[in-house]
C-alpha cells in the first residue's frame, strides 16, 4: 500500500472514533471498519471485492458464505476507474458506495450508478477561478495538460471558453491517457511541445497521482523553469532526490477549503505499532522507515528503534501530517453513514416498537434513501451533502508550494477563490506571499507578445492566436495611453495628440495677428506699398498740367491711383482677430476695389482705342466720346458688383470660423466665405474685366502716340490675370493662416502689378527725364495728340 494512502485510513478511522464516543449519534451502537487494499488490475479488482462480499475465492452469484460480515456501506478510491469498477458489481447487490476521489459531473446520473455517492464537493467553479487567477497576472498565453477523458475534455471546453472571454490564448492543450492508477508513459512529444513553447504558465487538471507522475517525468528529461498552477495540492511523492528546482516550487494550487479537523494530527501523532498492534502496516512502515526489528510472533519493536518515533518523524514528501483533501472526504463520508444510519434506526422506532427491533437485520440496501437525503454538519461545522443536486460550490484556498533540500515542502496559503461572492471580490491574492520558481525574479510575464505600450496598438496577426500580434504606432491625432491598447482614441478637434501619442493636449487659440511674422510682413507690405501710390499721387498732382500726366485722361488716372491705395489697405482687414464684420468687410471690400480698379483700366483702355477712331467717318464714335461714355463704365461695373454682394449677404454672408484641422497644434480662427459659389463668381467677374481690358490694350498696343499707355494696360492685365491664375490652385491646396496669406498677398501683387507697369514708366520720365515730358518731344500728330489732351 501506498504510504501516503495511510492517511485515508487514519482518516476513517478517526471519525469511527469521534462517532463512537458521540453519545448524540447512534448511541448504544459501535462502528467498526474493514480495509481492503486493492491492485491495479481490473481483474484483480473485481475479485477482491467479490471475495469480500460473498466470502467465495470463485465468482458463484447468488451465494453468500461471509454470514458474519455486517457492512453497511463501502468507501472507494482514490482514482474514478477504481471507484468505477467497484460499483459494476456493487451495485448487483445495491450496496451503498461513497467515492471520496474528485467529483465527477458525469457520474450524477443516478440511472448509471444509482447506489453511488461522491462525497466531494463539486468543482464546476474551478475553471472559472483558475480563469479568474490568470487575469489577475495578466497571463495571457498558457500551456494545459489534461487526461484523456471527459473530465479532461469537459474542463477543457469551460476554460477554453472563459479564457476566450476574457482574450486569454492557450498556447497549447497536451491530452495523456490516464489507466487507472497510473500514467502512460509517452510523453515525449508533451516534454518537447512545453519545452518549445513560450508560455511560462501551464495549467495541469487531473488526479493527483496524474499531476505527480506527469510532472515527474517532465521535470527529470528537462528542468525547465515553468510555474505550474494544479488542482491539488498534493502533488508530493516519493521520490529519490529533491533539491530547490523541485518541480514543484513555486507552483500554485487550487483545494477546496475546508476547516481544520481538531485532534486529528495529535491522533495521527499516536498511531504507533504499540498503540495499534494489530495494524501490521504500522510494523511494517516502522521496520522500512525506522530501522526496528519487529518479531511477529509476540507482536514486539525493539532493537536499533529510533526512540520515540511517531508519523511526524516522517518527510513530507513520505507522509504529510495536515489532512489531504481525499482523507477530509474520507471524514465526511463517514459521518454520512454514520448520520444516515442514525435517522434510519430513528424512524424504524416510530415503525415498530423498541422490544421488537432486531438490529442484527440491517440490509445495506435499506440505507439508500436516507444517503439520498442526508444533510448533515461535521464536528467542525462543514456541510456534508451527497445529493449532487443540493451541492454548492466550494471555496477554494490557492496554496504556493515552497520546496526546501531533502524533501520538506511549505504549503503557503496565498489567497483565496469565492465563487458565490460578487464580481471583481471572487478573487483575492497576496502576492507579496509568492515564492516564484527558480529563474523568476520577479512576477512571470506569460504573454504570446508583449503588450503593446501606450503609443501603440494591436494588430492582429493572420492564422494567429488573438494574442500574438505586432504593435503599431497610433496614426495621427489619435492615443493609447494605457498598454494592451486595441484601438487607439481619437483626441477631441480642441486637443491634439502629443509626440509619443500617449495623451492629448489643448490646442492653442491662433490666427493672422499683427505680431505674427507673417502679419508683420504682409502688414509692411500692404503701408508700403500704400505709401508709395500716395507718393505717385502727389507727383501727378504736382506735375497735372504736364503732357505725360494729361494723356489717357487724367481724372481716370486719379480714380485709379486713389483706389489702388485703398486696395493696398485692404488686407490690413484680413489681418488681425477675425469677427463678424471683418469677414463681411474682407471680401465685399476687395470686390468693389477690385472692380472699380478694373473698370478704370477698362475705361482709360476704350479712351485710347477711340480717340485714334475718332478721325474716321462716323458719328457714333465721335458722340461717344464727346458724351464722356468711358466715365460711365466705372459706375456700371461697381453697380454690377455691388449686385452680386447683396446676393452673397442675402444667401450666405461670410462668418467666423475655427478650423482645428489644419496645424496639429492650433486652433485657427479665420472668417468663412459663407457662399463659395459667390466668391467664385466675383472672381470670375473680375476675370471678365480682365479680358476685356487686355484685348482692347492688346489691340491699340501699337497705335501711334509717345504716351499711348496701351502696352502698358495690357502688360499690366497680363501680369494680374497670372497672379489671380496662380491664387486659385494655391488657394485651394492650403489651410489656415498660409490660405489667408495667399489670398492677401494675391490682393498685393495683383495691385502692385498694376500700380509699378503703369505708373512706374511715367514716373521716371517726370522724375528723371523731364526733358521728355514736353509736348514737341511726344507729339508727331497733332490731331490726334489734342483730342487725347482733351479727352
Amino acid at each position: 500500500m501506498n504510504i501516503q494512502n495511510y492517511q485515508l485510513v487514519l482518516a476513517m478511522i478517526f471519525a469511527i472514533n469521534e462517532i463512537n464516543l458521540n453519545p448524540h449519534i447512534l448511541p448504544n451502537t459501535s462502528l467498526g471498519l474493514e480495509i481492503c487494499n486493492l491492485t491495479v488490475r481490473e481483474r484483480n479488482i473485481l475479485r477482491s471485492v467479490f471475495y469480500w462480499l460473498t466470502g467465495l475465492s470463485k465468482s458463484v452469484p447468488n451465494y453468500n458464505c461471509k454470514k458474519e460480515s455486517k457492512s453497511i456501506a463501502t468507501l472507494t478510491g482514490i482514482s474514478w476507474k477504481t471507484s468505477e469498477t467497484i460499483g459494476i458489481l456493487l451495485d448487483l447487490y445495491k450496496f451503498p458506495q461513497l467515492t471520496f476521489g474528485p467529483f465527477d459531473d458525469a457520474k450524477i446520473d443516478t440511472n448509471q450508478f444509482p447506489s453511488l455517492y461522491q462525497v466531494a464537493p463539486k468543482d464546476a467553479a474551478l475553471f472559472y477561478g483558475i480563469a479568474s487567477l490568470m487575469l489577475h497576472f495578466s497571463w495571457t498565453w498558457v500551456g494545459l495538460l489534461i487526461t484523456d477523458d471527459h473530465r479532461g475534455a469537459q474542463f477543457l471546453s469551460d476554460f477554453r471558453t472563459e479564457l476566450e472571454k476574457n482574450k486569454v490564448c492557450i498556447a497549447f492543450v497536451e491530452t495523456i491517457t490516464y489507466i487507472g492508477e497510473g500514467v502512460a508513459r509517452k510523453l515525449t512529444y508533451t516534454q518537447m511541445q512545453i519545452l518549445e513553447s513560450s508560455a511560462d504558465v501551464i495549467v495541469t487538471y487531473g488526479p493527483t497521482d496524474f499531476l505527480t507522475s506527469v510532472m515527474d517525468s517532465i521535470y527529470r528529461e528537462n528542468k525547465m523553469n515553468k510555474v505550474w498552477v494544479v488542482n491539488s495540492k498534493w502533488i508530493g511523492k516519493e521520490y529519490e532526490q529533491y533539491t530547490m528546482l523541485d518541480i514543484c516550487h513555486g507552483a500554485l494550487t487550487f483545494s477546496p477549503h475546508h476547516e481544520e479537523i481538531v485532534g486529528f494530527t495529535n491522533f495521527e501523532q499516536e498511531a504507533t505499532p504499540i498503540k495499534y498492534p494489530e495494524d501490521i502496516f504500522l510494523h511494517i512502515l516502522w521496520s522500512l522507515k525506522f530501522n526496528c526489528l519487529v518479531l511477529y510472533s509476540e507482536c514486539k519493536i525493539f532493537e536499533n528503534c529510533v526512540p520515540n518515533a511517531t508519523l511526524e518523524l516522517l518527510p513530507g514528501r513520505v507522509f504529510k501530517m495536515v489532512m489531504t483533501e481525499e482523507s477530509y472526504n474520507v471524514y465526511n463520508a463517514v459521518y454520512a453513514v454514520a448520520h444516515s444510519l442514525h435517522e434510519k434506526n430513528l424512524n424504524q422506532i416510530q415503525v415498530q416498537p423498541q422490544a421488537n427491533i432486531d438490529r442484527t437485520l440491517l440490509s445495506p440496501w435499506q440505507l439508500h434513501p436516507f444517503l439520498k437525503n442526508i444533510q448533515v454538519k461535521n464536528s467542525v461545522g462543514d456541510h456534508v451533502v451527497l445529493d449532487w443536486k443540493r451541492k454548492s460550490d466550494p471555496e477554494y484556498d490557492i496554496t504556493n508550494i515552497v520546496s526546501f533540500p531533502a524533501g520538506l515542502p511549505l504549503l503557503v496559503k496565498v489567497g483565496t477563490f469565492v465563487p458565490s461572492a460578487s464580481k471583481g471580490k471572487q478573487l483575492l491574492i497576496s502576492e507579496y506571499m509568492i515564492t516564484w520558481p527558480i529563474g523568476f525574479t520577479e512576477t512571470p510575464q506569460s504573454v504570446c507578445t508583449e503588450s503593446c505600450s501606450p503609443g501603440f496598438r494591436k494588430v492582429v496577426l493572420e492564422s494567429k492566436p488573438s494574442c500574438c500580434f505586432d504593435c503599431t504606432p497610433c496614426p495621427d491625432n489619435e492615443i493609447s495611453n494605457e498598454t494592451g491598447m486595441d484601438q487607439c482614441v481619437h483626441c477631441p478637434e480642441t486637443h491634439y495628440a502629443n509626440a509619443e501619442k500617449r495623451y492629448c493636449l489643448k490646442k492653442t487659440v491662433t490666427f493672422l495677428a499683427y505680431d505674427d511674422t507673417l502679419g508683420k510682413g504682409l502688414t509692411f507690405l500692404s503701408l508700403g506699398f500704400s505709401a508709395l501710390t500716395a507718393l505717385v499721387i502727389g507727383v501727378f498732382v504736382n506735375h497735372r498740367d504736364t503732357p505725360i500726366v494729361k494723356a489717357n485722361n487724367r481724372s481716370l488716372s486719379y480714380i485709379l491711383l486713389i483706389t489702388l491705395t485703398l486696395c493696398f489697405l485692404c488686407p490690413l482687414l484680413f489681418i488681425g482677430l477675425p469677427t463678424t464684420v471683418t469677414c463681411v468687410l474682407q471680401q465685399n471690400v476687395f470686390g468693389l476695389l477690385f472692380t472699380v480698379v478694373l473698370s478704370t483700366v477698362l475705361a482709360k483702355t476704350i479712351t485710347v482705342v477711340m480717340a485714334f477712331k475718332i478721325t474716321a467717318p462716323g458719328r457714333t464714335i465721335r458722340w461717344l466720346l464727346i458724351s464722356r461714355f468711358p466715365k460711365f463704365i466705372i459706375p456700371v461695373c461697381t453697380l454690377i458688383q455691388v449686385l452680386l454682394s447683396g446676393i452673397w449677404l442675402g444667401l450666405s454672408p461670410p462668418f467666423t470660423d475655427m478650423d482645428a484641422h489644419s496645424e496639429q497644434v492650433y486652433i485657427i480662427i479665420l472668417c468663412n466665405k459663407g457662399s463659395v459659389i459667390a466668391f467664385h463668381c466675383t472672381l470670375a467677374y473680375l476675370g471678365v474685366m480682365v479680358f476685356g481690358s487686355y484685348l482692347l490694350a492688346y489691340l491699340s498696343r501699337n497705335l501711334p502716340d509717345t504716351f499711348n499707355e496701351s502696352k502698358s494696360m495690357a502688360f499690366s492685365m497680363l501680369v494680374f490675370c497670372s497672379v489671380w491664375v496662380t491664387f486659385l490652385p494655391v488657394y485651394h491646396s492650403t489651410k489656415g493662416k498660409v490660405r489667408v496669406a495667399m489670398e492677401v498677398f494675391s490682393i498685393l501683387a495683383s495691385s502692385a502689378s498694376i500700380l509699378i507697369v503703369i505708373f512706374a514708366p511715367k514716373c521716371y520720365i517726370v522724375l528723371f527725364r523731364p526733358e521728355l515730358n514736353t509736348l514737341p518731344h511726344s507729339n508727331k500728330r497733332q490731331h490726334r495728340s489734342k483730342i487725347l489732351f482733351k479727352t
